[in-house]
């Protein structure tokens, strides 16, 4: 099985990368990614302790990019983790998250719901290349009492449109897909039935996407043939993976959702590709 989007304690995920691996040793993956969002700072653990299992870890990572006001998630696969340019555009997305927490913070507590911030910064600064985002603080809100579940602080304070939800600044899709071409990386877009975005599709395509995540655990079976469909009619390949965080309130595991072999075949195929 093939299990292309998974995260750690590096960014959102709750599990390390030890024991992520474990997880998908357990589950029967043979090839694996993890996708934190912009850090690839786990890689070299993952693939440490993927090796003594068998496991193939391919390098990847989850790029937030923004498409009007929206944020539209970029997977970036095969990318060198030491180019110049990569790292550099990262350190800035992970500042602008720092800085965004704190707005969302400021307005947590004029809306009477405090968390704990400094504890949020603490943690980054102790790892450095970690990302923190809207889920460390929806874990904040509930070990404050504020909410009874995950969903629930989104719902109420961090969803879009939701009275704490800030717009972050950021790159369009197309020059996220650059950043991950420049690292020498082939870009997809990530769940496509949660981002919608069906009619920027084509212009991405046509800007350089190389794939759609048309496989993964929110996509139902018409879901996926949609965007079957649709990446064989622009000509892009197809990634998927469980979207695996650790969270138990969300039931998702390693392997929920996985790439068929020939589509990893033709993905693989042009990774080698791409390299030349």
């Amino acid at each position: 099985m093939i299990d292309l989007h998974l995260h750690t304690t590096a960014s959102d995920g709750r599990s390390t990368p030890r024991e992520l691996v474990e997880r998908v040793a357990a589950a029967g993956i043979t090839v694996m990614a993890v996708t934190d969002h912009d850090t690839m700072t786990a890689l070299p653990d993952v693939q440490a302790c993927a090796s003594e299992y068998g496991i193939e870890a391919i390098p990847g990572i989850e790029i937030t990019a923004v498409d009007d006001g929206r944020d539209v998630h970029m997977l970036g696969y095969f990318l060198d983790p030491t180019e110049p340019a990569l790292n550099q555009f990262l350190a800035a997305q992970r500042a602008t998250r720092v800085a965004r927490v704190h707005t969302i913070a400021a307005r947590l507590a004029e809306l009477g719901a405090p968390i704990d911030l400094q504890a949020l910064l603490d943690e980054a600064a102790r790892n450095p290349g970690r990302s923190i985002g809207r889920p460390q603080v929806a874990r904040a809100l509930l070990q404050a009492g504020h909410v009874t579940h995950m969903q629930e602080a989104f719902d109420r304070f961090l969803a879009s449109g939701a009275p704490a939800f800030v717009t972050r600044p950021g790159s369009p899709p197309e020059v996220v897909a650059g950043i991950i071409h420049r690292a020498g990386g082939l870009a997809s877009l990530a769940h496509p039935g949660r981002t919608r975005i069906d009619a920027r599709i084509p212009d991405l395509a046509a800007a350089g996407l190389d794939a759609l995540e048309v496989y993964h655990s929110d996509h139902y079976a018409s879901v996926i043939e949609r965007y079957r469909q649709l990446a064989s009619d622009l000509g892009l390949l197809m990634t998927g993976g469980s979207d695996f965080h650790g969270d138990p309130a969300r039931g998702v595991e390693p392997g929920a959702s996985t790439v068929p072999m020939p589509e990893w075949q033709r993905f693989s195929d042009a990774r080698r590709r791409h390299a030349r």
